[in-house]
């Protein structure tokens, strides 16, 4: 959990305006707030984080479709490339060649598949690597949303546990200045 600024606890509790009531009920309701306030500003990063990653699960997700269909081409006869084995270069229907999108999304993020040749063309096994590779990634991500979506509803709960601590503090000044009112 990220620990919370001093500083920006203290910005925050001075722009909490709970009017001309400086009771201790009003203080702690402020400190409440301000707290809260906090727990807010962590969980719309976490928010946006959890969206980053999204959008990288959707990437990933359509680089394993393209992945698998290119694999189920070359495996239906409909390669068109090169396949050089062991020094020797051979035409194969059953080859198929890796898009330069493809090449560039696992690049980036150090993915491996196999181009020892560096012809970018994959027969049906240095497919089946590729596609490891891509799910692999997709775990890894999957596994950090979870973590992340963890930490949102951690700070969400605290949250509306500093809110309801200062609805009741607030509630509690209301009745003591009712009672003194009243002359109770």
């Amino acid at each position: 959990m990220t620990q919370i600024n001093p500083t920006s606890l203290s910005q925050i509790m001075a722009d909490i305006d709970l009017g001309p009531g400086g009771g201790i009920q009003l203080m702690f309701a402020k400190l409440q707030l301000a707290q809260s306030q906090l727990c807010k500003t962590q969980a719309d990063d976490y928010m946006k984080q959890i969206q980053d990653i999204q959008e990288e699960q959707k990437k990933c997700a359509d680089m394993i479709a393209l992945a698998r269909d290119l694999q189920s081409k070359g495996n239906n006869g409909q390669g068109v490339g090169l396949k050089s084995i062991n020094g020797v270069t051979t035409k194969g229907k059953d080859c198929y060649p890796m898009p330069k999108e493809l090449v560039e999304f696992m690049d980036a993020r150090s993915l491996s598949y196999p181009n020892a040749d560096q012809d970018y063309i994959l027969g049906k096994d240095e497919w089946e690597y590729t596609l490891k590779s891509l799910t692999n990634y997709q775990e890894q991500i999957g596994s950090k949303t979870q973590t992340l979506m963890v930490y949102l509803q951690d700070f969400i709960g605290q949250y509306n546990s500093f809110l309801q601590g200062a609805n009741t503090a607030i509630a509690n000044a209301n009745q003591v200045l009712t009672n003194i009112a009243r002359g109770q």
